[in-house]
C-alpha cells in the first residue's frame, strides 16, 4: 500500500488519505468502488484517532468491516474527520476542523460522520463508513442529499471500532445511492463472535405491500423552520402518492426514550468507552465533549439500572405502534444550522438535529436516511424510514423506491440516478408464490375495495374479459355496491369484464377471509381459454337483483349510474 499521510484538506473533511488506495487485488460485489472510513474504525496502515490526536494509535489489523470490504474488491482510500469520539451530531466538534456542508459551506455538515458524508456527497468516494450511535449514520446524509444505512444493531460487527456507547453502536454506510448503499451491507453484514454485541439476526426479505401503511409522529417540531416544515409535508404527499397510507402515531414514548440517551445515566456509558484515556488525558478532549463524557463519572451503577428500566418500559409503549404500522417516517433532521450558530450554542442546537434519531438505536430498531427534496434556500432536506429491528431489506426497498420518485440528483455532484436495481436481500417477484385471482365488482381498480388487494401486494397483471358464459346481476342492498357473477348454460351468456390480479400466497387466505355471504371464490373461465380463481354468487342471492350483463362489466354499469 502508499503512504498514509495527513492531508491538507480545504473541507476538513479527510485526517489521513493514502497517495495510492488500500486494495486486495481481489475482484468481488464492489469491484472498482472506492470507499472511505470513519476515524475511528481501524484500518491497517492508518492511524486510529477518534478526532483527538492524544489518543491516536497505530491497529496492526483492520477492523472486521473494513476486511470484507477490502475480501469484496472496494478500495480504501482514507480516514475521514468526525466529531471527537463520536459525540455529536453536526461535524463542528473536531481538531481537526468543522466539515462543511457539501452544498453551502456555511452550514454544518452533520456529525459525528461528517467527513464520511461529505466525501459521500461531493463524488471523491462511492461510498463510506461512519458509526451512528444517536444518528450519526442519518443526520449527515439527510443534510447533504445522500443515503445513509443504519443497520440494525449487531448486524455489522463493531470489531475494531472505537466505541462511543457500546451497546447502542451500529457501523453505518453512507452511498449517493440505495444500491450501493445496499450492496455494501450485503457484503459487510455477519456475526462476528469477537464482537460482544453481535448476533445472527434473520431479516425480513418480503418488501412492504403497494399500501404501506407509515406512521407519522402526532407532534412534530421544526425550530421555527418553514422551510424543513414544507419539506417535510411533500415528504408526506409523496409517499401517499405512491400507495401509502399515512397512520398518526403517538410519540410520546419515542421522545420519552430519545431524552434518556443524554439526560440519564445513560450517558455514562459514553464515558466508560473511554475511561482510561480519560482520567489521564481529560485536557485533550474538546469542549463540549469534555463535558458530556464528564457528566458520565456522576452516575451510580443505580442510576444505571434505574435508567435502563426506563428504557425498557418505554420501548413497551412504543411497541404498541407496530401494530399499526409498518414504518415509521421522521424527517432526518428537523432544521438545518450554521456553522456560526451551532459553535456559539453547541448544545442545544446539537440536541436538536436529533430530535428524530436519538430514540433509534435505544430501542433497537433499523432505519434509511434517504433525500427527499432541496429546499429553496438551496439545502438538501432528508427523511428517515425506520422499522423493527430485521427489516433492513424492506426499508432499502422502500427507500430506493421513495428516492426514484424524488427526481433529484446524486450527492452534490450534478449527477442524475441510474436506474433502480432489485434490493440484494429482498425476494424477486418470481420467487414468491403467487395465486391469480379476477375480480369483477368492487375490488377492481380505482373502486371501494380495492385496497383490499393492494395491501396485500397484489398487483394487476392484466385487463380481460370471461367467457361468454356468465351473468352480472347488480345485488340488492350491499354497500358499498357489489356484483354477483353467475356462470349460465351455453348461448345464455355474455363477456364480463374482469381484472387479473397477482397476489402472495400468503396473504391470499386473508383476502378470501373478508369475502361475505353470498359471494366467494370459484374458478372462472376467461376469453382466452384459460381458468383463473375469481369471484362468484350464489343462485339464490340473485332474487331481486337487477341483470346488468348489457353493460359488459361493473366499471361501465356505475358509470352509467353516475351519468343520471
Amino acid at each position: 500500500m502508499g503512504r498514509a499521510a495527513a492531508l491538507a484538506d480545504p473541507a476538513n473533511a479527510w485526517i489521513t488519505r493514502s497517495d495510492k488506495p488500500v486494495a486486495l487485488g481481489e475482484a468481488g460485489a464492489l469491484s472498482g468502488l472506492a470507499f472511505a472510513v470513519k476515524d475511528n474504525i481501524d484500518a491497517a496502515g492508518f492511524p486510529t484517532t477518534a478526532a483527538c490526536p492524544a489518543f491516536a494509535y497505530q491497529p496492526t489489523a483492520h477492523a472486521s468491516v473494513v476486511q470484507k470490504l477490502l475480501e469484496a474488491g472496494a478500495a480504501l482510500h482514507g480516514k475521514t474527520n468526525l466529531d471527537q469520539f463520536a459525540c455529536g451530531l453536526n461535524g463542528t466538534r473536531s481538531p481537526y476542523g468543522p466539515v462543511p456542508n457539501a452544498f453551502d459551506p456555511a452550514y454544518v455538515s452533520g456529525g459525528s460522520s461528517s467527513g464520511s458524508a461529505y466525501v459521500v456527497a461531493s463524488g471523491q468516494v462511492d461510498f463510506a463508513l461512519g458509526t451512528d450511535t444517536a444518528g450519526s449514520g442519518r443526520v449527515p446524509a439527510g443534510l447533504n442529499n445522500i443515503v445513509g444505512i443504519k443497520p440494525s444493531k449487531g448486524l455489522l460487527s463493531a470489531c475494531g471500532v472505537v466505541p462511543a456507547a457500546q451497546s447502542a453502536d451500529c457501523v453505518s454506510i453512507f452511498a449517493r445511492t440505495v444500491d450501493v448503499a445496499a450492496r455494501v451491507l450485503h457484503v459487510a453484514m455477519g456475526y462476528d463472535p469477537r464482537d460482544p454485541y453481535s448476533r445472527g439476526l434473520h431479516l425480513a426479505d418480503t418488501a412492504w405491500p403497494a399500501a404501506f401503511r407509515f406512521g407519522v409522529p402526532s407532534t412534530l417540531a421544526f425550530f421555527g423552520d418553514r422551510a424543513a416544515e414544507a419539506a417535510f409535508a411533500e415528504s408526506i404527499a409523496r409517499l401517499e402518492a405512491m400507495g401509502g397510507i399515512r397512520v398518526t402515531i403517538d410519540y410520546t414514548p419515542l421522545a420519552s426514550a430519545a431524552a434518556l440517551l443524554y439526560e440519564s445515566a445513560l450517558v455514562a456509558e459514553r464515558y466508560a468507552a473511554v475511561r482510561s484515556f480519560f482520567d489521564a488525558h481529560a485536557d485533550a478532549v474538546v469542549e463540549p465533549v469534555r463535558g458530556i463524557l464528564a457528566d458520565g463519572q456522576a452516575y451510580s451503577a443505580a442510576d444505571l439500572c434505574e435508567a435502563q428500566t426506563a428504557l425498557r418500559g418505554y420501548g413497551q409503549q412504543a411497541a404498541a405502534m407496530w401494530r399499526d404500522i409498518d414504518v415509521l417516517l421522521v424527517p432526518t433532521a428537523p432544521t438545518h444550522y450554521t456553522v456560526a450558530a451551532m459553535q456559539a450554542d453547541p448544545v442545544a442546537l446539537n440536541r436538536n438535529l436529533g430530535a428524530y434519531t436519538n430514540f433509534v438505536n435505544l430501542l433497537d430498531y433499523a432505519a434509511i436516511s434517504v433525500p427527499s427534496t432541496m429546499r429553496p434556500d438551496g439545502l438538501p432536506f432528508g427523511i428517515t424510514f425506520i422499522g423493527p429491528c430485521g427489516s433492513d431489506w424492506q426499508l432499502a426497498d422502500l427507500g430506493q423506491r421513495y428516492h426514484h420518485s424524488t427526481g433529484l440528483t446524486q450527492g452534490a455532484t450534478g449527477e442524475a440516478l441510474p436506474p433502480a436495481q432489485p434490493i440484494a436481500g429482498i425476494k424477486a417477484a418470481s420467487e414468491v408464490p403467487m395465486i391469480r385471482v379476477a375480480v369483477v365488482g368492487a375490488h377492481l381498480s380505482g373502486m371501494p375495495l380495492n385496497g383490499q388487494l393492494t395491501e396485500r401486494g397484489a398487483s394487476l397483471e392484466r385487463t380481460t374479459e370471461t367467457a361468454p358464459d356468465y351473468r352480472l346481476y347488480a345485488l340488492p342492498n350491499t354497500v358499498p355496491p357489489k356484483p354477483g357473477l353467475l356462470r349460465v348454460a351455453p348461448g345464455q351468456g355474455s363477456r364480463i369484464a374482469v381484472e387479473v390480479w397477482r397476489m402472495p400466497a400468503a396473504l391470499y387466505g386473508s383476502f378470501v377471509a373478508l369475502i361475505p355471504h353470498p359471494l366467494g371464490i370459484g374458478t372462472l373461465s376467461l376469453a382466452d381459454g384459460s381458468s383463473v380463481q375469481g369471484f362468484i354468487c350464489e343462485p339464490l342471492a340473485l332474487a331481486g337483483a337487477r341483470d346488468v350483463s348489457e353493460f359488459g362489466g361493473w366499471r361501465a354499469y356505475i358509470a352509467s349510474l353516475q351519468a343520471k
